[in-house]
């Protein structure tokens, strides 16, 4: 069960992440999508993805029985090969539902001082 004293608290980054062309395209690969050079939206996912698993690893939730709920993203400044990216985790809710806890993650991706992108991703740890 994930602590009620970590909601609202901001895990930074420790390390940071240089966007290159080649995780650009092999993520629009994975899509189906041509060679492209601005990275698709959902890509701020490769990047916030691991920051959020290894701040709710450490939490003491189980990563193997999590079910994803819900994905948003709000960008500012799309993300483009070069950029160098770190990435600050917010567990911003956490509740029990029949059970299952439901924890929202607000990951803040920064460039060069800047949110470059937010996203937040909701996630069900089933019972």
């Amino acid at each position: 069960m994930l602590n009620p004293d970590l909601v609202g608290r901001t895990f930074e980054g420790v390390t940071s992440t240089t966007i290159t062309a080649e995780s650009i395209s092999a993520f629009a690969r994975s899509l189906g999508e041509p060679e492209i050079h601005l990275a698709p939206p959902t890509f701020a996912i490769t990047i916030s993805l691991e920051q959020s698993q290894s701040v709710l690893v450490e939490s003491g939730l189980d990563w193997s029985r999590v079910v994803h709920g819900d994905q948003k993203f709000e960008i500012y400044t799309p993300l483009m090969a070069g950029m160098q990216i770190s990435c600050n985790s917010t567990i911003e809710s956490a509740r029990v539902v029949a059970g299952n806890e439901i924890v929202t993650v607000r990951s803040d991706l920064i460039n060069a001082g800047e949110v470059a992108v937010t996203s937040w991703s909701t996630l069900v740890f089933r019972a």
